[in-house]
């Protein structure tokens, strides 16, 4: 395996733009991107018995991570992986049923949580994948590594699966805080290396999903999503000074300020549900967002003209085209085609 050994220097135009240059140019990604509402995506996933075998396969992670560069030129890849590799990787046992979604053995006890055993050997097919891609991909290109942000990683680690409620989750955080802290700097710390070893395989920048972050209240939003990421973004930039990072507090509404202030992110993406005046008026870094997932299945037109109207807002700021999240399975590729037009038009 060879294994880079600075993070590569460039100077895209989705890279000057997650740094706070302005141009005359939006750039342009949709999270999700490489995924099922692409007939070539699933004839590659067809050919791998589940899901995390496809993500732990660098060949074929590498592959479709290209596929919509490839059909769309958009301006950055992002490695295709899940957030879940991570509770792999400390030694938990996760599958993905098909038709349910993830399951996990959950965290019963803190005996559970001291067990955990962070294991990069499991992560180093993501690490290939990304050498791959960024071997393949043109200069202009950026690529992106990710993860999943601590507080959603531990959601799915005690609740064993996606939740409505985040029960037992947010009980276990009440009644003891002493161990849930424990596993929130574990998973801090083993994101922070996953996110690192991205980078020096390739990554050019780095995204940090905290999809359930908006289920908290403010102080624990504080202590279980902002600090975290804080930490984390430190330990980046202790290796990684130049490399952006965009954080993705998913739902937290006015706190994406102090997500923004706080935290130290080169970038902030903004679901769906959040005024772009707003965003305009109250955040100083680069925005990414935040075109409805649900409007882009639904409606071309009415997607096209809403992207520029986004577009026309932050016109004067350094701004990125995304989905307010992941773009839907369903989504035409005709839909997808009429979006980046109005958005490069």
């Amino acid at each position: 395996m060879i294994e880079k050994k600075e993070a590569p220097v460039k100077d895209t135009l989705f890279l000057k733009t997650l740094k706070g240059k302005q141009s005359s140019k939006t750039p342009i990604w949709f999270m999700r991107q490489a995924g099922r509402y692409l007939p070539e995506y699933l004839q590659v996933r067809s050919t791998t018995k589940n899901f995390l075998e496809f993500c732990y396969n660098p060949e074929k992670a590498a592959q479709v991570t290209l596929q919509p560069i490839t059909r769309f030129d958009f301006d950055a890849a992002i490695i295709f992986s899940d957030i879940l590799v991570i509770p792999d990787a400390l030694g938990m046992n996760v599958k993905f049923i098909k038709n349910e979604g993830p399951k996990l053995q959950a965290l019963k006890t803190p005996e559970d949580i001291e067990n955990l055993q962070y294991n990069e050997e499991t992560l180093h097919p993501v690490y290939e994948a990304l050498l791959m891609a960024r071997e393949s991909l043109a200069e202009e290109k950026s690529l992106i590594g990710f993860a999943g942000a601590p507080w959603t990683l531990a959601t799915y680690m005690i609740e064993g699966q996606g939740s409505k409620d985040y029960l037992a989750t947010k009980k276990w955080a009440y009644q003891d805080e002493e161990s849930f802290t424990k596993l929130i700097d574990k998973l801090t710390e083993s994101v922070s290396k996953h996110l690192i070893r991205q980078v020096k395989y390739g990554a050019d920048a780095l995204q940090l999903f905290d999809s359930w972050a908006g289920v908290l209240t403010p102080d624990q939003l504080s202590k279980w999503v902002i600090e975290p990421a804080k930490k984390i973004i430190n330990n980046i930039k202790s290796e990684y000074p130049d490399v952006p990072v965009i954080g993705f507090p998913r739902g937290v509404g006015l706190f994406y300020k102090d997500y923004a202030i706080k935290t130290g992110v080169d970038a902030i993406s903004f679901d769906q549900n959040m005024p772009c005046r707003w965003i305009k008026d109250n955040i100083d870094i680069t925005v990414q967002g935040n075109l409805d997932p649900v409007l882009l299945l639904t409606d071309k037109n009415a997607a096209a003209e809403q992207a520029k109207r986004i577009v026309e807002v932050f016109e004067e700021k350094s701004f990125v085209f995304n989905l307010g999240h992941g773009i839907l399975q369903h989504t035409p590729i005709e839909n997808v085609e009429a979006v980046i037009k109005a958005v490069r038009g």
